[in-house]
């Protein structure tokens, strides 16, 4: 896909078009076109909404932005407003709101899709308003309804004794090769963070900034299952010299001693996997635990988590062109080149992937799993909320750790090298991992096994 802002104004408005038809296939496929009513409507944990409630949200948010602040159409349903307000109720309150049944949310979602769709034609992306320059609101939408997709899928991840829905699409193999070095040295200096041109951005992404770092190692590759086996067989879930106070205080009170969704039997680990028990396979990036379990392995490897610079630096900083990418292979998203999307509904095994790799050769830094770094949400210097501040702003402070690169269940176009997620450290269902980095001057104190 060519960069946004080479696009046309028509070319932009076909290229939505077919976005949003994208994002409503895949919402449709994890909902009504895959459950009945009973589980469409059921809670199946408190850390997540009813799937009826996250296909009518995305719904209502794409007529308060398309059609009511776009295009100037007045509210089609304003009662239901409230109830979709992710801000007025908390996931587990959800169940007990009047939602609309899963037949009408579908009826009213297409009855959205088609006035947004009429009214596309008579909008305007010529920069008369902050919120249709370049399409940013249609972005923000499509975009919206992605991440929804993403959490419809870990929703699916946490049904308990339900038959496996899901399949993974046929998609050929990555290519694979081995990996020249299990770290990479990232020079001293600066580079550009965020960004303050990228149309479809998000107001914490931006405005780019310069930051100037010293020099640090990175992992090539996420940290794989069997290095963090190695952790757990040598007493890392025991021994609170690794983990931080109140990681240590969470391990305790939770009984956790191994990552989510793996379970121990005949002396093999397995990993619940969408309904299906399967062995734990060895070579893929450790998935679904917590910023505490990776702190804690961090520092029993002698390592650290990176920095959210650090991380960014290693992803897109060309220290040939002097300048910062939008991904880590280039400006233009190319297929094959990460794993997302859906495309393999699990993580990818070591050395895959090698043409999405970074200017200095870190690979697998979009896609596969979100990877944990040691920052707290805040925003960039001369951060503006836009359009609203529930999106970003709200969420600023020590409660929330930076995830970065996207999951193997994130779509191309939620996910960019620029793109901060956040998450409380105890969150373990949702798809994520992490990666290695240390000081250049200070040398491991054991392999972090990143291969």
């Amino acid at each position: 896909m060519p960069p946004l802002s080479s696009l046309d104004e028509q070319a932009l408005k076909e290229l939505i078009a077919a976005e949003l038809q994208s994002a409503r296939d895949r919402s449709l496929g994890l909902t009504t076109e895959a459950l009945d009513e009973p589980e469409l409507t059921a809670q199946v944990s408190p850390l997540m909404s009813p799937l009826v409630w996250d296909l009518a949200h995305v719904g209502n948010y794409e007529e308060l932005w398309l059609l009511r602040a776009a295009a100037g159409i007045e509210p089609m349903r304003p009662e239901i407003d409230d109830l979709y307000d992710a801000f007025e109720h908390p996931r587990v309150e959800r169940p007990s709101l009047p939602l609309l049944p899963p037949e009408e949310a579908r009826e009213y979602i297409a009855t959205v899709r088609a006035k947004v769709l009429d009214s596309l034609d008579a909008v305007r992306f010529d920069g008369s308003g902050p919120l249709t320059t370049g399409g940013f609101v249609y972005g923000m939408v499509v975009q919206h309804e992605h991440q929804h997709d993403e959490t419809m899928l870990a929703t699916h991840q946490l049904r308990k004794g339900a038959p496996a829905l899901l399949d993974p699409p046929e998609t050929p193999a990555p290519a694979r090769d081995t990996v020249p070095a299990d770290e990479v040295l990232i020079e001293a200096g600066p580079f550009e963070m965020g960004t303050s041109d990228d149309p479809w951005a998000y107001d914490n992404e931006r405005p780019g900034h310069v930051v100037d770092l010293p020099a640090y190692y990175i992992d090539t590759e996420p940290v794989t299952n069997a290095a963090y086996l190695a952790f757990m067989e040598a007493g890392g879930y025991d021994d609170p010299q690794w983990w931080h106070p109140k990681g240590w205080e969470w391990r305790c009170a939770k009984g956790k001693r191994a990552p989510a969704f793996w379970t121990r039997e005949a002396g093999q680990w397995l990993r619940r996997r969408f309904g299906k028990l399967e062995p734990v396979p060895l070579d893929e990036p450790v998935q679904h635990v917590c910023w505490y379990e990776a702190d804690a392995y961090a520092r029993w490897a002698g390592k650290r988590l990176p920095t959210e610079a650090e991380w960014e630096k290693a992803a897109r900083w060309d220290p040939v062109a002097a300048r910062s990418r939008r991904y880590p292979w280039g400006d233009e998203y190319e297929e094959g080149r990460a794993n997302l999307g859906q495309r393999m509904l699990h993580p990818s095994p070591a050395g895959s992937f090698p043409s999405g790799a970074s200017a200095y050769g870190v690979r697998r830094m979009l896609g596969d799993v979100w990877e944990w770094t040691s920052t707290d949400f805040h925003g960039y210097p001369g951060f503006r909320w836009f359009p609203y501040k529930e999106y970003s702003e709200v969420f600023f402070g020590h409660e929330y750790k930076v995830l970065r690169g996207g999951s193997w269940a994130t779509h191309p176009l939620a996910v960019r090298g620029t793109f901060r997620n956040w998450d409380y450290p105890i969150r373990r269902q949702i798809f994520t991992g992490f990666r290695l980095a240390r000081d250049a001057a200070e040398p491991p104190a054991r392999p972090s096994g990143g291969n």
